[in-house]
């Protein structure tokens, strides 16, 4: 009979990868560059264009310059701000020891490169311009890895995702701290009750949109009257937003609203189920999917096209290359970004220190690493901000733009080496993570003879088959083997499979995990969240812990481990065996796997 069973490739998302989005950022620093060397002064001429808004005596006054780096872009802050809330409200940074490592790297990937820019720099007069260097492009940064990133870039990604994060946060508060001029206070006073009404929007019934909208104009006025960049109020208003996981109450609501108007379809039952669904997800989670698309695919592409034009005669280039300022953000982005990332890991992993887990090794750190040399857009402008004179201005986009090109052309370099020296561990042949009996689900002795480590998914029919080979395998071994379950769910062909692994997480966490893998077994075709919530009551579980633990980030980043793991491998489809440590193939039946188990040697399962 032919596999015909469903690919997990799909469920391993791209997470946050933007390739088209920095296929257009790309285009616009490209078309600025042309229209700037090609079209004369028409370039600076147009961004200077006055622009006038008022009513009566109130008139502010812009050129279109400031209003794509000071409006504009306040909207590319909003969203960063959003990411940055949601990832230590539910995200990789909930839990100190797995956000150790990219912390601690991110404030290395600050402090080293703008060390070096000062010794570099100093002589230009520039110093002061170190800011320009401490940023990583991050939509750069995520395409730069979906073209030239190593092949299973899984947890890589998240780390480079998590240390973006603080990598913004850091360049937020610089941008708030040394780049603020004609500080003025009693704005922010103004600013502060339009931020306490943002925080107590959350509470109104409805119409909270319009309310975040005007307070939010309030806010980036009274940002802009007290000297403190604009821009900052879109970070300062994403951070109290709510957000939070689904509760399952709300997802039983908006179901049966849903079921309502199936059977009486109408514009009431309708509206009240679109509203129902709406608002089982947190806002910040639904205005991080309606902001994005405009800051990826219009914002950041504008301000490109109103930054990244440098005139690139032989005069600016000759400058250039012997600008001290040029050599220092070149230095800066490039050998500052690599030394303290990967110098920093280094230290972690030689200590022991912090998450690392299989796939994010220093080979592949090294090429993060370099990419994260690419400082495009808090790079151009910190530039904007901290430096008056305009051939300086010419010199430091040039390094910029030199250096962003050289991080990835290095990290391109770095990635083909490690993929082409990578071990045959990595291969998928060979259990990545070992056995660890704290951390993965055992049912066996811990000194057995034989280890069958599943990949499955609770609602797959053939994990269903394999499982129930299990406990025959386990009466002819009897005490000589120990089962261990990892999670894969395919959501591309189960919706309900996520769901089903995270609960039997929680599960786990009363000390019921098999009895709920048993359970969500038996019953493949009803694993809704009210299905879930009974099987819970059934098995005499607390069902209030439960439920809380359902939507904690532990249980998510749980199941999540299990799914790069298999990605790590190059897991395919599931059930997948690890017999001994290797991969089994061919039939999962109990004498098939009794045969693999005593002629496989034992290999990658220890303790």
């Amino acid at each position: 009979m032919p596999d015909r069973r469903p690919s997990i490739a799909a469920r391993i998302g791209a997470m946050g990868q933007n390739r088209i989005g920095a296929l257009l950022l790309l285009l616009a620093t490209v078309a600025a560059i042309v229209w700037a060397n090609v079209a004369g002064g028409s370039y600076a001429s147009f961004w200077e264009t006055h622009l006038s808004i008022g009513v009566g005596d109130l008139h502010l006054d812009f050129t279109l310059h400031a209003l794509v780096n000071d409006a504009l872009m306040a909207i590319f802050f909003f969203t960063v701000g959003l990411e940055v809330r949601r990832e230590f409200a539910i995200g990789e940074l909930t839990s100190w020891s797995r956000a150790l490592v990219p912390v601690v790297a991110s404030i290395a990937g600050l402090v080293v490169p703008a060390l070096l820019f000062v010794l570099v720099a100093a002589p230009s007069g520039h110093a002061a311009a170190w800011g320009v260097v401490i940023s990583t492009d991050t939509a750069f940064l995520i395409g730069a890895l979906a073209l030239v990133g190593p092949r299973v870039p899984g947890r890589l990604r998240i780390f480079l995702l998590a240390l973006a994060v603080v990598d913004d946060i850091g360049a937020l508060s610089i941008i708030a701290l040394v780049y603020t001029d004609a500080f003025s206070p009693l704005p922010l006073l103004v600013a502060a009750a339009g931020l306490a009404g943002v925080y107590f929007t959350r509470y109104l019934r409805g119409g909270r949109g319009p309310v975040y909208a005007t307070l939010a104009i309030v806010v980036w006025l009274a940002f802009l009257a007290s000297g403190v960049h604009p821009t900052l109020a879109g970070v300062a208003i994403a951070l109290l937003v709510p957000v939070y996981r689904p509760n399952r109450r709300d997802v039983e609501h908006a179901l049966e609203l849903a079921r309502t108007f199936r059977q009486s379809p109408n514009t009431e039952y309708a509206r009240a189920a679109a509203n129902s669904l709406r608002e089982s997800i947190s806002i910040n989670e639904r205005l991080q999917s309606a902001y994005a698309p405009y800051v990826a695919y219009v914002i950041l592409p504008l301000f490109a096209l109103a930054n990244a034009g440098v005139v690139v005669d032989a005069a600016i280039l000759g400058a250039a290359l012997r600008s001290p300022l040029t050599w220092g953000i070149v230095a800066g982005l490039v050998v500052g970004k690599l030394l303290g990332i990967l110098g920093s890991t280094a230290l972690l992993r030689a200590l022991g220190v912090g998450e690392f887990g299989p796939g994010l090794t220093l080979d592949r750190i090294a090429g993060g690493a370099a990419a994260s040399g690419i400082g495009f857009t808090i790079s151009l402008f910190i530039i904007d901000l901290a430096i008056d004179d305009p051939a300086a201005q010419n010199e430091a986009r040039v390094g910029v733009l030199a250096a962003s090109v050289i991080a990835f052309l290095l990290a391109t370099v770095i990635f083909r080496v490690s993929d082409a020296v990578r071990p045959d561990v990595e291969t998928g042949q060979t259990l990545l993570r070992p056995v660890d009996p704290k951390r993965d689900h055992v049912y066996g002795p811990a000194d057995a003879r034989y280890t069958i480590v599943e990949y499955g998914d609770f609602q797959c029919p053939f994990c269903l088959k394999a499982s129930g080979s299990i406990p025959e395998v386990q009466r002819e071994l009897g005490g000589d083997l120990r089962y261990v379950w990892r999670h894969a769910p395919l959501t591309d062909q189960h919706p309900n499979a996520l769901a089903g692994a995270e609960a039997s997480e929680a599960a786990a966490l009363q000390g019921k995990f098999f009895e709920f893998e048993r359970a969500l077994f038996a019953d493949q075709e009803h694993q809704l969240p009210s299905d879930i919530m009974r099987l819970a009551r059934e098995l005499g579980l607390d069902v209030d812990k439960f439920e809380h633990d359902l939507e904690s980030a532990e249980v998510t980043a749980r199941v999540r481990d299990d799914l790069l793991d298999a990605e790590a491998m190059g897991i395919t489809s599931v059930p997948t065996f690890f017999v001994n440590g290797r991969r089994h193939v061919g039939p999962f039946d109990a004498q098939s796997l009794i045969r693999g188990l005593r002629a496989a040697p034992r290999a990658g399962v220890p303790d």
